[in-house]
Order: C-alpha cells, then sequence, then structure tokens
C-alpha cells in the first residue's frame, strides 16, 4: 500500500561516497586519479589487443571485452560522482538513476559471464589443447561474446525498470554514490520481500553458477597442470590462470555479499566500501594483473613503443 507521505519530487539526491568523512575533497581526488587510471590502462589494452594480430586469439578477446566493460563501469559511475561533488550538487533525475543502474546492471552481469568463459577458455586451452582451436574457434567466441550482453541487456532490463517503478515514501536520498537496485529497495515505502528474493535468485544465477563454474574450471586445470611434465609449461599455465583467479575474487567476493545477503543486514557504509574495492579498485587494477605477467601482452607494448619512437 502507497503512504500518504509519498514523495511527489521524482528527483533523488544522492548521497555521495562517505559523507561523513572529513577529508572528502583528498578522497574524491584519489577516486579521480584512479578513474584516470583505468581509462588510460584499460584503452591502451584494448589498443593493444586489436592493433596486434598475435593476440587476436579468443583468450585475448574476452580480455579486451573484460577491458571494455571495466571502462564503461567506471565511466558509468565515476564523473557523475565526481560531478556532484566538486559542483556541490547531489540530485540525479529519475531517468538518470534508471539510465545509471541500467548500464550497471548490464556491465556487472556481463562481467560475470565474460569472467566464466575465460576460465572455459583455459579450461579447453590447458585440458584439450589439440581441440583447442575447434572448439574455441573464432566464430564461436564472438557469439558467446554477443550472449553475454545481449543476456546482460535483457536482464539488466527487467531489474531496472522494475524497481524504479516502486512507491517511494518520505526524502528520496540514496545513501550511495550512484545509483544501483539495492540501494532502491530501501527506499520503497512497499514491502519488497519478493523482490529480494527475486534479487538472490538472480544473483544465484548470474553469481554463484558462473563463480561454481570457474571453481571447478580451474581445479580440473590444476589437476592438469600436476600430470605435466614440463617446468615450462606448468609455470606458464599458473601465471596465466593465477591472474584470472585473482580478478575472479576481487569481482566475485564484494558482490556475492552485497547482492547474495538482504540489504538490510548491511549498512551503506559496507555497500559503498565493497562497490569502491569491485567497481572502482579492481578495473584499475585488471591491466595490471593482466599484463605484467603476460609476455605477449608486454611484447605487443613493447613494438607499440617502438613504432612511437620511430615517428
Amino acid at each position: 500500500m502507497v503512504g500518504g507521505n509519498e514523495s511527489s519530487v521524482t528527483d533523488f539526491i544522492l548521497v555521495g561516497l562517505f559523507p561523513e568523512f572529513q577529508h572528502a575533497i583528498i578522497l574524491n581526488s584519489i577516486i579521480i586519479f584512479i578513474y584516470i587510471l583505468t581509462f588510460l590502462g584499460n584503452i591502451l589494452l584494448i589498443i593493444l589487443i586489436s592493433g596486434d594480430s598475435r593476440l587476436h586469439t579468443p583468450m585475448y578477446i574476452l580480455l579486451s571485452q573484460l577491458s571494455l566493460i571495466d571502462l564503461t563501469l567506471t565511466s558509468t559511475i565515476i564523473p557523475k560522482m565526481a560531478y556532484n561533488f566538486f559542483m556541490e550538487e547531489k540530485t540525479l533525475s529519475w531517468i538518470g538513476c534508471g539510465t545509471q543502474s541500467f548500464f550497471y546492471l548490464l556491465l556487472g552481469m556481463s562481467e560475470c559471464l565474460i569472467l566464466t568463459l575465460m576460465a572455459y577458455d583455459c579450461y579447453v586451452a590447458v585440458c584439450y589443447p589439440l581441440r583447442y582451436p575447434t572448439i574455441m574457434s573464432p566464430r564461436f567466441c564472438l557469439h558467446m561474446v554477443a550472449a553475454c550482453w545481449i543476456g546482460g541487456c535483457l536482464c539488466s532490463f527487467i531489474h531496472t525498470v522494475y524497481p524504479m517503478h516502486f512507491p517511494i515514501c518520505g526524502l528520496r536520498e540514496i545513501h550511495h554514490f550512484f545509483c544501483e537496485v539495492p540501494v532502491l529497495i530501501k527506499l520503497s515505502c512497499e514491502d519488497t520481500s519478493v523482490y529480494q528474493l527475486v534479487v538472490v535468485v538472480t544473483s544465484i544465477v548470474l553469481l554463484v553458477v558462473p563463480f561454481s563454474l570457474i571453481t571447478v574450471s580451474y581445479t580440473l586445470i590444476f589437476l592438469a597442470v600436476l600430470r605435466m611434465n614440463s617446468v615450462k609449461g606448468r609455470k606458464k599455465v599458473m601465471a596465466t590462470c593465477s591472474s584470472h583467479l585473482t580478478v575472479v575474487s576481487l569481482f566475485f567476493g564484494p558482490n556475492i555479499f552485497i547482492y547474495m545477503s538482504f540489504t538490510s543486514s548491511h549498512s551503506p557504509e559496507q555497500d559503498q566500501a565493497l562497490s569502491v574495492f569491485s567497481n572502482i579498485l579492481t578495473p584499475m587494477l585488471n591491466p595490471l594483473i593482466y599484463s605484467l605477467r603476460n609476455k605477449e601482452v608486454i611484447a605487443a607494448l613493447r613494438k607499440l613503443v617502438g613504432r612511437c619512437v620511430i615517428f
């Protein structure tokens, strides 16, 4: 039932990142610096992969998609957050909230599926090397990437449109630095327990199931590595897989906590801290994690630098 004190104003108020923090300007300046590093790092990785024919393989195609997701995800959140803080403007329109929520969910869900595909790619490469070109053909890879984006888009659309129509009572304050589903649920004056259950079920499908598949894939990979006779081969596989496992842990850990538990079980400060970790720090670290221990990427970077020096 809609309460009598339901707000007639459609704009939301973004409280911002840790509003009680005394040195907010330093914090926001650091976030902007991290965003610049994230933007440059992921753009560089995309350019390296697209510009070097040796990197036109399924693993690097998926890695370029991960960089594209991270680049777009941070651009969905940070510029608006920085604008609101430095311009002392805290409002966010109803359409702006829905748009931000849609793209955030789209990119997050797509990343879950891309990371799962990357684990499958690694599994096939290690456990079935002779059949790898057949199984992970460019056509199959592109179809799977398209399926990740389409699936993420459809699911995001549903989980954006439905909670945006919840009636909101009292102040329309979002105790966060961007608009997403859990904080919208907290604002509603309706009983949202059924929808929260739907969110948990969706999280099981898009977080727990992919994480379980990734875990199984890497368990089989490690068993295969133990049977390898080549020490050099073991090191190469372990370097590649450890990079991916690091990214998986950084992404799935915070998101499983946020979306698998009901919104009342954790505070806004916890949500914000986890969001900073998974949505701001992790996209900055991904290019470093994948490039520093990857000889092919480093070789492509040296080749690009060599071209720039010549010109």
